[in-house]
């Protein structure tokens, strides 16, 4: 926990620093990332809002994510991740945006897509990053993990930005 709390107030320095706020856009994690961040004092000179969109009718009317590309690639997906992004930036008064979607388990997992993928999205300016990867472990064990690596793509994506 410790390491997490840690991460988000290097999370929030590097964006204070930069004149920058977030946005997440969040499905498998149900809003953990946004808490994780919401858990550090002040963190509203750098945090806009978070989208919890679960549902893919919710993608569709709060973050205006195509429904043609929830039918071509699926909720779990690099083009469903960057639409979140993009869409929470344009809902939003963010300048940096992230995004979870993914397969949390116990069940959900189908083939090429087993329980633990998931889909990350960053954005800044005109830069949009995905990333896939597999988690294994139990449902929270996944969520926390998703959670932990969204904010580092984070950190990864400031520095490239910069």
């Amino acid at each position: 926990m410790e390491d997490l709390i840690a991460l988000c107030e290097t999370v929030g320095q590097r964006l204070k620093a930069r004149g920058l706020a977030l946005a997440t856009a969040e499905s498998c994690t149900g809003g953990g990332v946004a808490q994780a961040i919401t858990d550090i004092a002040g963190s509203s000179a750098w945090f806009d809002c978070g989208f919890v969109t679960y549902s893919n009718a919710s993608k569709m009317r709060l973050l205006g994510v195509p429904g043609s590309t929830l039918e071509q690639h699926g909720a779990v997906s690099a083009e469903t991740a960057a639409a979140m992004c993009e869409g929470a930036l344009r809902n939003s008064k963010a300048t940096v945006s992230l995004s979870t979607t993914g397969i949390a388990g116990p069940d959900g997992g189908v083939p090429g897509k087993p329980v633990g993928t998931v889909f990350f999205g960053w954005a800044c300016g005109d830069t949009v990053r995905t990333e896939r990867v597999q988690f294994s472990d139990n449902r929270h064990a996944v969520r926390m993990q998703t959670v932990e690596h969204a904010l580092r793509g984070l950190l990864i994506l400031l520095d490239e930005t910069a």
